[in-house]
């Protein structure tokens, strides 16, 4: 029995399961609503992907299900659907055949091992997008909030406002306000329970007995999904080119945020997931969910996060999440229908919050000059444009900067290499006298070249599978003479898990441009004391030696050796 499951993990696998299924509910039904299909569209969606995904993925822990960013794209689909057909009945097989080939493609890209190539976009493209999206999320629910029914997009957002201060709802707003009260406040009492569902019981009940009259989300089906086979048979053969855009942009889009969750849950969990099972895990979810009218998702960051810290440890705990909101859905859908538009506003508006990049904007004016540019347009594409576009253009500006870059310091001669092999990763001569003499738990890293976009993944793989034995690392930075938004972050989230490991970092070989990069966010000094600098790596050594981490050699004692290994 314990070949295929260890019967120690099977508590904290329940709770956990429970726990992120709780957290999930509230935000199935709110995306739902986003989405413009239903609320129990949400929730079909959460209980295929969340089943599935545990089954066939590469992630252990992920609780997977709608997320805003996948939301946001449903949403945009089925105004294009429905301008296309001219009614949500007519556009439903647009709808779902997108979602059907989405999930396939995500098939697909696990199958061709393209989750290697996802590492290349950049930070600024990421940040910009991601925090798009928030704000869409937020622009979309200030109408709901106030009880007045939405406008298609932010755009008309903006030009509707006459109409939102003509029909406010005083009651919806008040119910609004206490759900995100509850939002933020609840957790400072107790986070047993999410605050979210805290919210949305009480605010709900709230509404129901004092008979407010607020929109609510009204009748939701009960029982078992059924087969959508009619509608999937039911598709336009003029729409295939607004379907294959979409269903790509929902493809990369729900894998980026999947990979990113479990690298989430692999420094949480100190394990490491497969990158390329994930993804047709997370194909076949999404293909389930279209086959029963429910909207496609994603790994959920903060469900797999409840997940891990109530004790979730392997598939069962994700499997158990979907499996609980399935039981919502048999027992307790009806009950929904009497949740205020307003309170689940108030659930998604913090949401979008919090998945807009405040790092990123704070720093806006620190980063390079061209990092913060292509922040901004693809920002703006994407909260005001085409979401199809915004990746792209970004993606475009951020490689055509790297280009130019790379051609700036060939013209000064300066080498340029994205990334030195480390099979068979060779000593520097500088080093060769001290290297007898080095403690075995002492590991230095040589970098080549601009730390840009496309190595920053790989540089935070390599920190994270150093041996535990290492006691201090010595980066070589002699050789970068550039870094970029996304190398600045690696860098600086690579120093914070040294340090948390207890680990000492030490830099040698500074240029002007790194080291400033650093002083801006405060990486220096804050994580790495000026002391800890060093123009020559003899200093290093010395100061090393001083601190008695490097035994000399006279002391009649064996010495090790410095440790450079490929994942060093």
């Amino acid at each position: 029995m314990k070949k295929f499951y260890d019967m120690k993990n099977l508590r904290g696998d329940l709770i956990g399961g429970l726990v992120a299924g709780i957290v999930a509910l509230p935000l199935a039904l709110a995306f739902g609503v986003q989405s413009g299909l239903g609320a129990v569209s949400g929730l079909y969606g959460a209980i295929a992907i969340g089943i599935l995904a545990a089954i066939f993925g590469g992630t252990a822990t992920q609780a997977s299900g709608p997320t805003g960013p996948m939301t946001v794209i449903t949403a945009a689909l089925v105004i294009a659907a429905v301008e296309y057909t001219g009614s949500l009945e007519s556009a439903l097989g647009i709808i779902l055949i997108t979602f059907l080939l989405g999930g396939a493609l995500q098939i697909v890209f696990g199958l061709l091992n393209i989750a290697k190539y996802i590492k290349f976009l950049p930070y600024p493209v990421i940040s910009g997008f991601m925090s798009g999206v928030g704000l869409i999320i937020v622009l979309l629910q200030i109408f709901p909030f106030a009880g007045v029914s939405a406008p298609k997009s932010t755009l008309a957002v903006i030009t509707e406002l006459p109409r939102f201060f003509s029909e406010l709802n005083w009651a919806a707003i008040g119910l609004g306000i206490f759900t995100i009260l509850i939002y933020y406040l609840f957790p400072r009492i107790t986070k047993a329970v999410p605050s979210a569902l805290v919210g949305l019981i009480v605010a709900s009940l709230g509404a129901y007995f004092l008979r407010l009259d607020v929109p609510l989300i009204g009748d939701i089906p009960s029982g078992l999904p059924s087969l959508q086979i009619g509608a999937l048979l039911n598709v336009d053969t003029g729409a295939y080119l607004l379907i294959l855009e979409y269903a790509l942009v929902l493809a990369v889009l729900g894998s980026i945020d999947s990979l990113l969750t479990s690298v989430i849950a692999d420094n949480i969990t100190k394990t490491k997931h497969n990158s390329n099972r994930e993804l047709i895990g997370q194909g076949i979810g999404n293909m389930a969910a279209a086959l029963i009218g429910g909207i496609p998702g994603a790994g959920a960051t903060k469900g797999t996060v409840v997940n891990i810290n109530a004790g979730g440890r392997t598939r069962l705990s994700g499997t158990i999440h979907g499996l609980f909101l399935l039981a919502v859905l048999l027992g307790l859908g009806q009950l929904a229908a009497y949740i205020p538009l307003s309170v689940l506003a108030g659930i998604l508006i913090p949401i979008g919050f919090a998945i807009i990049d405040k790092k990123g904007f704070r720093h806006l004016l620190r980063v390079p000059k061209a990092d913060a540019v292509v922040l901004i347009i693809v920002f703006l594409v994407t909260t005001f444009g085409s979401l199809i576009n915004a990746v792209g253009i970004g993606v475009i500006l951020a490689s055509l900067l790297f280009m130019k870059r790379s051609s700036d310091l060939a013209e000064q001669g300066t080498a340029v290499t994205a990334l030195a092999g480390l099979e068979g990763e060779r000593v520097w001569s500088d080093e060769l006298e001290d290297y007898p003499y080095m403690r075995d738990c002492v590991y230095i890293k040589h970098l080549y070249g601009p730390m840009f976009f496309g190595f920053t993944s790989h540089f935070q793989e390599l920190i994270q599978n150093l041996d535990e034995s290492i006691c201090a690392l010595i980066i070589r930075m002699d050789r970068v003479p550039h870094i970029d938004q996304s190398g600045l972050y690696a860098m600086e989230e690579a120093i914070l898990d040294l340090n948390l490991r207890g680990v000492t970092v030490l830099l040698t070989g500074l240029h002007p441009q790194p080291y400033d990069m650093l002083r801006i966010i405060d990486v220096i000094p804050d994580l790495l004391p000026e002391e800890q600098l060093f123009e020559e790596f003899e200093d290093s050594i010395a100061w090393l030696r001083g601190e008695g981490l490097i035994k000399s050699g006279d002391n009649g004692k064996s010495a090790g050796k410095v440790s450079v290994p490929e994942s060093a």
